[in-house]
C-alpha cells in the first residue's frame, strides 16, 4: 500500500511592496511561492487577500497567520512551510508614486543653499580664509590677501571628495558598493518598518482581545 505525500507549499514573504490605492493585494505580490505539486502554485499565486480601503490608511500589515488559513481555503490538505521573515509591509500609494519636478527642485535648492551656508559657516568659525592666505604665502614667498587660485582649487577638490566619498555623481556610480547615503537610508528604513511592525501587531491583538472580550460578554 502506497502512501500518497502531502502536498506541501513553501512561502517566503517579501519584507516590503507598494501598490496602487483600489487594487488588491494577491498572495503572488507578498511571497514567493515553491509547491509540490507544482501545478497548484498558479492558483495561489492569484489569491486575493485584501482589498485596502481608505480606512485601512497607506501602510497595512500582512502576517503569515493571515495567510496561511487562506491558503488552506482554497488547498484544504495542504501543508505550508515558512522560510525567512513572517510579515510584509503593504505600502498604498495614491497616483503614480513618483515625485513632482516642483518638489524636486523645491528640495534640491534647500539642500544646495543649506549645504553652502553650513560650509561657509564652518570656515568662518575656523578662519579658513587666514589659514589659506598663510599656505599660499608658505609655498610662493609672498603674501596675498586674495588667493583666488588656491581657492578655486580648493573648492573643485571639496566638490570631487564629496563625489568620491558618496560614490555617486547625478547617475553615475564608480563602483558596485553602496554609497553611505544609500546606507544610511536602508537603516532608516529598516528602523521604520520595524517601528510599524511592532505597531501593527500590538494594534492587531488588541483587537483580537476586545473581540473574544465581547464573545464573552455575549
Amino acid at each position: 500500500m502506497s502512501l500518497t505525500p502531502t502536498p506541501t507549499v513553501y512561502v517566503r514573504l517579501r519584507s516590503r511592496i507598494r501598490i496602487q490605492r483600489g487594487r488588491s493585494v494577491k498572495l503572488g505580490d507578498v511571497a514567493h511561492l515553491l509547491t509540490s505539486p507544482e501545478e497548484q502554485e498558479g492558483r495561489l499565486l492569484e489569491l486575493e487577500l485584501l482589498r485596502p480601503g481608505p480606512e485601512d490608511g497607506n501602510l497595512i500589515l500582512i502576517d503569515i497567520l493571515q495567510i496561511i488559513p487562506q491558503i488552506r481555503r482554497a488547498l484544504p490538505d495542504v501543508t505550508v512551510e515558512l522560510i525567512g521573515s513572517g510579515h510584509t509591509l503593504v505600502e498604498v500609494v495614491v497616483g503614480s508614486g513618483k515625485p513632482s519636478k516642483s518638489l524636486f527642485i523645491l528640495v534640491w535648492l534647500l539642500l544646495f543653499f543649506g549645504s553652502a551656508l553650513t560650509i561657509m559657516n564652518f570656515h568662518a568659525d575656523v578662519n579658513m580664509q587666514e589659514v589659506q592666505i598663510r599656505i599660499v604665502e608658505m609655498i610662493t614667498g609672498r603674501r596675498d590677501e586674495h588667493p583666488y587660485l588656491f581657492q578655486v582649487a580648493y573648492s573643485i577638490g571639496i566638490g570631487f571628495g564629496m563625489a568620491v566619498f558618496f560614490n555617486h555623481l547625478f547617475k553615475k556610480k564608480w563602483n558596485e558598493e553602496p554609497t553611505p547615503l544609500e546606507v544610511e537610508m536602508f537603516l532608516y528604513q529598516q528602523n521604520v518598518d520595524k517601528y510599524v511592525v511592532i505597531e501593527e501587531t500590538e494594534r492587531m491583538h488588541e483587537e483580537e482581545r476586545r473581540e473574544m472580550n465581547a464573545d464573552d460578554r455575549s
